[in-house]
Formats: C-alpha cells, structure tokens, sequence
C-alpha cells in the first residue's frame, strides 16, 4: 500500500497512475493504458489494487449504445498522498499560539483537537472490547500515515507500533503534539497507555504499552 508523499517523478505504476489521475481528473482504463504504455489488463490489476486500498474511485457511464464504461478518479483519501502546506500551517498556528498564550496555550489547543478528535471518532470504537479497539486504534493512526501495527503481548497486555512519525517535523519543534499522543490512545481505549519507545529519542519506532487491567486516567 503507498503511504509516502508522491511527487513528480513516481518510481512506481501504482504512482504514475495516480499522478495522471491528479493531473487530468476522472480517466477511463483507455485513457490510462495510453499514459502508462501498458495493457488494459495490467491497468485493471492495479487500479483493483488501489481501489482495495481506497485510493481510487470508479463512477459507472452509461453509454447511448454498447455497454457502460467506468471512469476512475482519485478518493479523498489518496489526495493525502501529495504535497501539502498543512504541516507549515499548523508550524505557523502553533507559533502564533505559543508567541500570544504560551506553552499553556499551546496545550489547551492541542486538548481541544484531542477533544474533538474523540468526538470524531468516537462510533468507529463504540461497542468494541479491547483487543477490538486496540485492532481499531491501529487502523485510524495507519490511515493518518503512522504505519502502526499491534500485538497482543502473552501477559494480556498489547502493543501498538508506530514505524512512521506523520508529524515529525512539528513534533521535533512542539513536543508537546507528543505528550498529547498517548492521552488520545487512553481515551479511546479506555485504559492506561505508557510510551515505550519514542522516535524523537533515536528509537526505531513508537511503541505504546496497553496496561489491560488498568483504568484510564
């Protein structure tokens, strides 16, 4: 699955097909077999591929004779993939934060994203245990580009992986997007969540230790 930034020299079929799609919108399989120089059957294998992993979105044509024809553009999702001023929009917002309402101020922000991320995803974790949600935690930090992964430990507990930082170059200036991580992970699981390992310490990774028998606090 591509989970890296695309640019304008893609290495992959994968990235080139969605770079068309970017550049020229909604294309048919003709359309993209013309671009990429190969077969209508290896474009249809991919586009399977990235339709599985909810980057493309086909949108059925009814032609006045002959059958219906399908056109594949990009989803929201995948719009993700491509460079973006976010990260130094939210650089900026934090700087002005800091400089108007101190550290304070930068963390009662950073609650209230917390707060209203939990109301957001609140129904994908709703009647789940926890092994469910620890599954579910997982996904929604995978989609946000972590790479997160998890297993459950043989004394009962989980571990949640994270061998991706979405956020590093904010997190390196504002650890404080850091220190609310694992506070969200606790609010969605409902028990206590420790940091094990941390990549801004030189680690490999983010690990997050679920203490089963525990209450959030």
């Amino acid at each position: 699955m591509i989970t890296q930034p695309l640019g304008d020299a893609p290495e992959k079929t994968q990235e080139a097909l969605l770079l068309y799609l970017k550049r020229q919108g909604e294309l048919t399989v003709a359309d993209l077999c013309g671009f990429l120089g190969i077969t209508s059957m290896a474009v249809r294998r991919h586009l399977a591929h990235l339709q599985k992993d909810g980057l493309v979105e086909a949108r059925m044509v009814r032609q006045s004779r002959g059958r219906p024809t399908y056109r594949y553009k990009l989803s929201d999702k995948a719009e993700g993939l491509f460079p973006s001023a976010s990260a130094n929009l939210a650089e900026d917002i934090l700087d002005a934060v800091l400089e108007t309402a101190g550290h304070k101020g930068v963390m009662d922000l950073l609650n209230l994203r917390n707060q209203k991320r939990l109301e957001k995803l609140g129904a994908r974790i709703a009647g789940k245990n926890l092994k469910e949600r620890v599954a579910e935690v997982s996904r929604i930090f995978s989609e946000d580009g972590y790479m997160t992964e998890w297993e459950e430990l043989p004394d009962g507990n989980f571990l949640i992986y994270q061998r991706h930082c979405a956020v590093h170059d904010l997190a390196n200036k504002f650890r404080q997007v850091c220190a609310m991580e694992p506070s969200l992970i606790e609010s969605l699981l409902g028990v206590k969540v420790t940091r094990e390992k941390y990549i801004l310490r030189q680690d490999p990774l983010c690990a997050y230790l679920v203490h089963t028998e525990s209450q959030a606090v």
